[in-house]
């Protein structure tokens, strides 16, 4: 089956089986390693990637039903200047450790900020609950996108 569908801003085909999982078919058909997959299962988050704007776990979709949509991954955050921030804000923090859980917690956290420039501690929470981290204790995490959403602001008061 030829699936076509938009991947980081450029549109894509991809001949797969139509029940292969998402995170598959980009790490290995389409080389977009970023994405990892911790549980397999949809518990861990790791392999959060938004589909249409909405965060998914790719381990658990078959690549049949991203036909026509957009998928958005962690490189797609390479090509972002206020994304930069946030990568940069994850750093400053030391929210990443050994990094298996990074990419779906940035993924998440761009939803997040896409949405709402301004989040409570609460709604940060919230947004991330998907996404499992056993090295930093979330406190770090949450300071990080916190701060990512203060300097996204003061960049676009400029």
């Amino acid at each position: 089956m030829v699936v076509t569908l938009t991947i980081n801003g450029s549109l894509r085909s991809v001949d797969v089986a139509p029940l292969a999982r998402l995170i598959d078919v980009l790490r290995h058909d389409l080389h977009l390693t970023g994405t990892k997959e911790g549980c397999g299962e949809g518990e861990c988050g790791s392999c959060t990637v938004l589909l249409d704007g909405d965060p998914v776990n790719a381990c658990l979709l078959p690549i049949a039903q991203c036909e026509g949509k957009s998928v958005f991954t962690v490189e797609g955050l390479a090509d972002s200047t206020s994304v930069s921030s946030l990568a940069q804000s994850f750093i400053n923090r030391g929210s990443v450790q050994c990094g298996i859980c990074t990419p779906g917690m940035l993924v998440s956290a761009q939803s997040l900020l896409d949405r709402n420039d301004n989040p409570t501690e609460e709604q940060i929470r919230a947004a991330m609950a998907g996404n499992i981290c056993r090295c930093t204790g979330y406190e770090t995490i949450v300071d990080a996108v916190k701060e990512a959403a203060r300097i996204r602001r003061q960049e676009a008061a400029r």
